[in-house]
Formats: C-alpha cells, structure tokens, sequence
C-alpha cells in the first residue's frame, strides 16, 4: 500500500457486508510477487446503493472489481455485456472495465469444479449432487459442473419458487443434465442416501450458523461435502461432517480458484502459482 501511487491501478470488491472478505490478503500478494502497480480494496455497497455505486466505479476508471453476496444478479442491468461464463449462470461474481463497457464474468463455478478437483478428488460425472440454496452462487456452481459433466443434481431451498426458477433456467441451456428441485421440509432418506456430493451454496454457516434439516447419517459412505462458506476454517457443516467420517473442506479452494482467474482477467497472465493460498493460510 505505500506505493500506491498516480499509476496505480484499482481494482477491488462491492458486497453487504464486506467486513469478513479475505480477497484484499490473497489478490494484493499476487500482485506484490507479480511485480504489478495494481491495489486491490473492499467496498462497502448496499443493495439500495448498487446502481450507484457502479456509475461510481466506471467514472472513477477501476480496472475492474469482484462482485460478493447480495450483488451477484442484482449487478446484471447495470453492465454493458455478460461473458459466457456469466450469460450461463445468470450471475456476475467479476467485472472488467474494457475501453467505456463493463463486461461482467463469473469465475465461481469455475473455480468451484477446479477446487473439487484439487480437494476432494471429485470430477462430476454420473453421481447425484445435493446443492443447498438457489440464489447467485447456486446458479454459478450449477452452470459449471453442468459444462463439467455433472448427470444429476438435486436443487434444495427453503423457496420452492426461487428453485423452480433456477431449475427452469438451467434446463434449457444444459439439456444433458437431469436436474430437481426439492423442498428443504421434504429432503427424503432416499435422496440422501443417493447423494456422493454435497453442496452448500447458502450463507449459512459464515456466523456458526448449523444448516437445519440435514441428517448426514442418511449419506452414503463414500459421500463428499463442500461447504462454500469460507470465513472461518471449520465450518459448522464441515466439522459435522468430519465428525462422520466424511471428506468435508470449506470454501477456501474455490476462493483461490475463482481469485486466480479473476487475476487474469484483470491482468493478462497467471498469478504465481500458490501465493494466493500461502497468504490465506498466513
């Protein structure tokens, strides 16, 4: 920070609440080992301010910013193109200022897949998948492991109604993947003990909140839990889950993942392989 200077360039992140985001450690030690004049800083934008704030940040020049919980489909109206990656989600978690046009991305479901991967050794595939909520995050997640193969996910969220939607959108761009929606109050053994992936996308668990009406006795053995919630390094889920003997990791793969190829967006090249991770494990 304290060579910020005339030439540096700002890029950043707009979210309610902001207080707890770990992206300003991981991408502003990417730039530091990159060599790059680049500054990366959290902004505190509510939902009334979205609109705003977004003629702000393009007036003010900033190479680009991420886009956090609530903003992710509210953001939409207010960019001038959607990257494919974001067409298909229906949701913007990475903003570009090209020239005069603010060209919005979504890295999350990328990132997610790549964390799966690297973390749980999980690829998708045949296997049924639990995802936990239908807001922005469900739908980014979704849209990826669709493009990566996945055959079968179950949507479950407290308002039928915004799942249906979810589902309704998905289907008619990934017609290879069977997708429902079950209602939380109504989440069968049967469904449990089908499922090799679980998948919260929800919020829950950021404060030490427990996800209500999961019985994770139900789930077979071999299966998986990926808790996205990142903020603090045992989530309540992740622990439960460990506790019976599943492999449960946090959110903190596919903050880096999603980290990275926001990097390169902004920047033009790849960040140096593992800082980002080192500086949040630090």
């Amino acid at each position: 920070m304290s060579n910020v200077n005339g030439k540096t360039s700002v890029v950043g992140i707009i979210g309610s609440p902001i207080q707890h985001t770990l992206s300003p450690i991981m991408q502003n030690a990417a730039f530091a080992a990159s060599l790059l004049n680049y500054v990366y800083i959290p902004f505190l934008v509510r939902p009334d301010n979205l609109e705003q704030a977004v003629v702000g940040l393009k007036a003010l020049g900033v190479c680009g910013f991420n886009v956090t919980i609530p903003h992710k489909t509210a953001i939409i109206p207010f960019l001038d193109r959607l990257d494919e990656s974001a067409e298909s989600a229906g949701a913007v978690n990475t903003v570009k200022l090209c020239g005069t046009s603010l060209i919005g991305y979504n890295t999350d479901g990328d990132g997610l897949v790549d964390s799966l991967s690297r973390d749980l050794d999980f690829l998708p595939g045949a296997e049924q998948i639990l995802v936990l909520g239908a807001g922005g995050a469900a739908r980014g997640a979704i849209a990826a492991l669709c493009r990566s193969g996945a055959k079968k996910i179950v949507v479950c969220n407290r308002s039928l109604e915004n799942a249906l939607i979810l589902m309704n959108d998905m289907k008619v761009r990934y017609r290879e993947t069977c997708i429902e929606v079950i209602d939380q109050n109504q989440l069968s053994c049967e469904c449990l003990g089908l499922t090799s992936l679980l998948l919260n996308t929800t919020p829950l668990g950021m404060n030490g909140e427990r996800i209500e009406g999961i019985n994770l006795s139900n789930f077979p053995e071999h299966a998986k839990v990926y808790d996205m919630v990142y903020s603090c390094s045992t989530t309540p889920l992740v622990k439960e889950s460990s506790e019976y003997g599943f492999r449960a990791v946090n959110g903190l793969g596919m903050l880096v993942a999603q980290g990275e190829r926001g990097f390169e967006i902004w920047t033009g090249q790849k960040p140096p392989e593992d800082v980002m991770r080192k500086a949040l494990m630090r």
